[in-house]
C-alpha cells in the first residue's frame, strides 16, 4: 500500500483473509485498495463486510461511505459520514466529507423539486455570445472571424501550455458550435478507411493536458491526413481538463470528418461533480458554463465503427447477448445514462479472462468474458474491439485472444500510477492495431486549488500538476 501498488497490496490481503477470513481490519484495507484502483463495487462489498464483522468499526463506515460517494449513491454515503463525524467529531477530514456529501444531497433534492414536464431550455438560448466584450488586455488567442483556424488552435495550445485562461467569449463560441456539429452525428459513427490511410486512437486523457500535447508532438497535429479519435474520459482527475477539453473540441470544429471523439464515463454530471470538472469550470470561468458543457457531452457518439470490422466504445459489451449494430444506432443519447441497459454499457462495462458475465467490481453495469465478445463479434461480423476505461501498466493491453484491446492514454494517472500512455494505429490496408507507448510528461509547476475531488474520492481539493 505504501508503494501504490495496489493490485499486489489486492493480492496479499485477498490472501491474508483467506487465513483469517473474519478480519475487520483486512476487509476495509483491501476495500482502499479497490478504491485507489476504482474497483467501487469491490470496494463498498469488502467495506460492508469489515462492519458485519464488527460494527463498530470506524474505518469500515468511512470506506463504505466512500464508496458510495464514488458511486453517486449520496444519501447512503451520508448515513455513513454522519456515524463516522458522530464518533469522531475533531475529525477534519471526515466533517469536511460530511459536509460535502450533505450539500450535494440538498443539491439533488432541490433539482428534483424544481424539475417539470416543460422542455428544458438550453444554455445557448441564454447566451448573447455577439455581444460579449473582449477587453482591450486581453492578448490572447482569438478565432477569426468567429471561426476556428489551425492558426487559432495552435496559439490557444501555447497560451494553455503558460497556464492563462483563453476568453470566455471564445470559449462559448467553441461549445455552441461544437454543439450544433455534434449533435447531427449518429450514435453510432461509421467511417472508411482507405487502404492507404490510418487512424491514431487514444484512450482516457482525464485532464492531463501536458501529455495530451506530448501526443500531438509524437504523432503529429490533427489534420486531414492525420486522423485522430479520442475514446472519452477527456476530463475529471487532472488539473487541465478544461485546456484538454476546448482543445479536442477546438480541432472536432477544424476537421469534423477527421477528429473523432466518443463519450466516456466521465462526460457526466455525476461523475464531473464528484471527480474535479465542474468545480474546475466553476473556478475558472462560470456554472453556467458548465451546464452548457453538460449539454454538449451529450450529444458525444458513444461508438464507432471502421471499416464494418473495429467497433470501439470507451467501456465495453453488453449485459446481455443479443445487441446489434442497429440496436447502438437506435439509442437516444442525449441525455445523462442510464443505469443499466446498452448505453450504460458502452460507458462502463469491463472485460474479464474467465467466460460469462459477473458483477462488475465498480458496481456498474457487468464484467464479460472472452465468450461474450466472441459471440457479440460472430453476431455482427467484425473482427475486434478496442476500448479504454482502465488504466494499464503498459498503456494498452490485448485480452480475449487479440479480440479486446484496451488503451489508455494518461501515463503517470492521477500523478500515482506510475503507468505508461499509449495510442494505437490502424491502417486500412489491414486493421492490425499498432501500439505506441510513451510516459509522462514532468515539469514544475505551482498547485492549483479549488474546490473539488481528486483519487477516487473526496479527499484533497487540490489538483496536483504534472
Amino acid at each position: 500500500m505504501k508503494k501504490k501498488d495496489y493490485e499486489n497490496a489486492i493480492k496479499y490481503y485477498t490472501e491474508a483473509l483467506e487465513l483469517n477470513p473474519s478480519n475487520a481490519i483486512y476487509y476495509s484495507n483491501r476495500s482502499l485498495a479497490y478504491l485507489r484502483t476504482e474497483c467501487y463495487g469491490y470496494a463498498l462489498a469488502d467495506a460492508t463486510k469489515a462492519l458485519e464483522i464488527d460494527k463498530n468499526y470506524i474505518k469500515g463506515y468511512y470506506r463504505r461511505a466512500t464508496s458510495n460517494m464514488a458511486l453517486g449513491k449520496f444519501k447512503a454515503a451520508l448515513k455513513d459520514y454522519e456515524t463516522v463525524v458522530r464518533v469522531r467529531p475533531n475529525d477534519k477530514d471526515a466533517t469536511m466529507k460530511y459536509q460535502e456529501c450533505s450539500k450535494i444531497v440538498k443539491q439533488k433534492a432541490f433539482e428534483r423539486a424544481i424539475a417539470s414536464d416543460e422542455t428544458k431550455k438550453s444554455v445557448v438560448d441564454s447566451l448573447d455570445i455577439e455581444n460579449m466584450t473582449i477587453e482591450d488586455d486581453y492578448v490572447g488567442p482569438k478565432l477569426e472571424d468567429g471561426k476556428v483556424t489551425l492558426t487559432f488552435m495552435k496559439e490557444m495550445m501555447d497560451w494553455f501550455q503558460d497556464q492563462k485562461k483563453l476568453h470566455r467569449k471564445c470559449a462559448y463560441q467553441i461549445l455552441v458550435q461544437v454543439k450544433d456539429v455534434l449533435s447531427k452525428l449518429p450514435s453510432l459513427v461509421e467511417i472508411t478507411l482507405k487502404e492507404s490511410e490510418k487512424i491514431t486512437i487514444c484512450g482516457d486523457t482525464h485532464g492531463q493536458y501536458y501529455d495530451l500535447l506530448n501526443i500531438f508532438k509524437l504523432n503529429g497535429l490533427p489534420s486531414e491526413t492525420n486522423p485522430y479519435l479520442f475514446n472519452g474520459d477527456f476530463v475529471d482527475r487532472g488539473s487541465f481538463s478544461l485546456e484538454v477539453i476546448l482543445t479536442l473540441f477546438g480541432f472536432k470544429l477544424l476537421f469534423p470528418d477527421n477528429f473523432h471523439l466518443l463519450r466516456g464515463n466521465h462526460e457526466t454530471d455525476n461523475m464531473n461533480q464528484m471527480y474535479g470538472f465542474e468545480g474546475e469550470v466553476k473556478a475558472k470561468y462560470t456554472a453556467q458554463m458548465f451546464q452548457l458543457f453538460s449539454e454538449v457531452f451529450q450529444w458525444l457518439p458513444l461508438a464507432q465503427c471502421i471499416n464494418n470490422k473495429v467497433l470501439i466504445m470507451h467501456g465495453g459489451l453488453f449485459s446481455e447477448d443479443g445487441v446489434t449494430l442497429d440496436d447502438l444506432r437506435k439509442i437516444d443519447r442525449n441525455r445523462q445514462p442510464p443505469d443499466s441497459g446498452p448505453m450504460c454499457d458502452l460507458l462502463w462495462s469491463d472485460p474479464q479472462p474467465q467466460n460469462g458475465r459477473s458483477i462488475s467490481k465498480r458496481g456498474v453495469s457487468c464484467q464479460f468474458g472472452p465468450d461474450v465478445t466472441e459471440r457479440f463479434l460472430e453476431q455482427n461480423k467484425l473482427d475486434f474491439i478496442v476500448r479504454s476505461h482502465e488504466v494499464k501498466a503498459e498503456g494498452y493491453e490485448v485480452t480475449h485472444s487479440g479480440k479486446c484491446i484496451t488503451v489508455f492514454s494518461a501515463p503517470n494517472y492521477c500523478d500515482q500510477m506510475g503507468n505508461k500512455g499509449a495510442y494505437i494505429h490502424l491502417r486500412g490496408s489491414d486493421l492490425k492495431p499498432e501500439f505506441h507507448q510513451f510516459t509522462a510528461v514532468v515539469s514544475i509547476q505551482s498547485v492549483y486549488v479549488m474546490n473539488t475531488k481528486t483519487n477516487g474520492n473526496t479527499e484533497g481539493n487540490v489538483f496536483r500538476m504534472i
